[in-house]
């Protein structure tokens, strides 16, 4: 069996916009190297600082080397027939193909990934890095962060490798079509992979340092952990490559998956969770009497309004909902803050104001009609436990509205004594309202939900 040993290093643009600045193959049969060849690459494109900084290559080094497209055929030629091996093979092959496609080659080889393997054939070492890696089993490194450096050690690390018991039976398992192991990230245990349930649920990728890179949802949370493993989206690879750890939490149904989802977001704020981080500012529709006693209506940031009757996530919604109110009750668009007190109320198309702001109608019956709107928003307020499928089949998973507001879920045992509201509450873990759950729940509603 033919194996080429590779490693490469790149402009650090992203993986459809990172160019091979240098690449190195070690032709290896085995036991000794066969062939091999190392070259620099004009990546046709600006190099970073912090990239020179780490392998020492500028624009200057690559100004005189051949692009990719010319050395094309010699890669070709070593990795034909051969396992393509690499430490976090799926960086390196994946920029590679890439370039590959961008000539119109499809670029196809067996993969092996030294990472995976080391953690198979050497476990219980606290790093993986090839540096660390290498200093633990006593491999020597020169030219560090260069690929013909890296390559070498690499070589070693896997010569090492192949002297290990079984070493030949778990190169042959990875190697079969049917395992995932070319797929995994190289960080992470494939013990992980095997706990997952197939249930729903919250997952948690974690990085260095027990740090919550992603959190996502899922029916089926082994089968939605694998498809990030299987999609080759510049993003995905770079996710799965600081994969360490993964955790979970049972949710029991798929809307509680989506709020604990929501939650976790905006606690953790995880690097790679594009949607939900951003932080949404929420306003309350509000009530009060002026020195006349005459009712307002109003609106303003929810951090400074006392008991809301309405909350919104935006200015905008706040104002069409007062519009809506003003008009349904024929309220003064002055004392609903819609219109500018300048502004004479009867040269407005859009409100039909009575005429309480120019004197022509008593403050009593304007406050009568205004008591009217608020006592039809007051009415719309009730509290709300909402029954779906627990995470086993002896309890149920509950979700707490109150005035249409989400306020959290929980989970109760079928075999509780339930009669009243108040016997639900001490299972209920209270949470925090966004924009987000707002839409999440307001959905679901639209659908069939069961009321206990």
């Amino acid at each position: 069996m033919l194996y080429t040993i590779i490693d490469i290093e790149t402009t650090g643009n992203g993986l459809k916009g990172n160019k091979i600045t240098e690449i190195s193959i070690f032709k290896f049969d085995g036991e000794q190297v066969v062939d091999e060849f190392t070259s620099l690459v004009n990546p046709q494109c600006p190099i970073p600082f912090f990239i020179t900084g780490l392998t020492g290559i500028d624009d200057q080094t690559v100004a005189k080397a051949p692009i990719f497209e010319e050395i094309a055929p010699k890669v070709l030629e070593l990795t034909e027939d051969c396992i393509f091996v690499a430490h976090a093979v799926n960086f390196d092959y994946g920029v590679i193909k890439e370039e590959f496609r961008q000539l119109g080659v499809d670029f196809v080889r067996k993969k092996l990934c030294t990472v995976r393997l080391s953690r198979k054939l050497i476990p219980g070492l606290r790093s993986y890095s090839l540096g660390k890696l290498c200093s633990a089993i006593n491999i020597p490194i020169t030219d560090r962060h260069r690929a013909r450096g890296d390559a070498h050690a690499t070589v070693l690390l896997f010569q090492q490798l192949l002297q290990k018991p079984d070493s030949e039976k778990v190169i042959a398992t990875f190697l079969n079509a049917r395992s995932q192991e070319a797929t995994l990230p190289p960080n992470l245990d494939r013990a992980v992979i095997n706990g997952l349930p197939n249930q729903p649920g919250v997952y948690y990728f974690y990085g260095k340092n027990q740090e919550i890179i992603y959190v996502g949802k899922a029916k089926n949370l082994k089968k939605r952990v694998l498809g990030h493993f299987y999609d080759k989206s510049e993003h995905e690879i770079r996710l799965c490559r600081e994969i360490e750890h993964i955790e979970y939490t049972l949710s029991g149904s798929e809307i509680i998956a989506l709020l604990m989802e929501s939650a976790a977001i905006k606690k953790n704020w995880p690097k790679y969770n594009r949607a939900q981080k951003r932080r949404v500012k929420q306003y309350g529709i509000f009530s009060y009497e002026d020195r006349r006693g005459l009712i307002h209506l109003g609106y303003g940031p929810l951090s400074k309004t006392t008991s809301p009757l309405q909350v919104f996530n935006s200015v905008t919604d706040c104002r069409a909902f007062l519009t809506s109110v003003c008009n349904a009750y024929s309220l003064c668009p002055k004392y609903c803050q819609l219109l500018d007190s300048k502004i004479e109320c009867s040269k407005n198309m859009v409100f039909e104001c009575s005429g309480v702001c120019e004197n022509k109608e008593s403050v009593q019956d304007y406050n009568e009609r205004a008591a009217q709107a608020l006592l039809a928003l007051r009415k719309k307020e009730e509290t709300l436990f909402l029954k779906e499928k627990g995470r086993t089949p002896e309890e149920d998973a509950i979700l707490y509205l109150k005035d249409g507001q989400y306020m959290g879920y929980g989970f109760v045992p079928k075999t509780a004594t339930i009669s009243t509201d108040a016997d639900l509450e001490p299972f209920i873990e209270l949470q925090t309202n966004t924009r987000e759950t707002q839409l999440l729940v307001e959905s679901y509603l639209q659908k069939s939900a069961v009321v206990i």
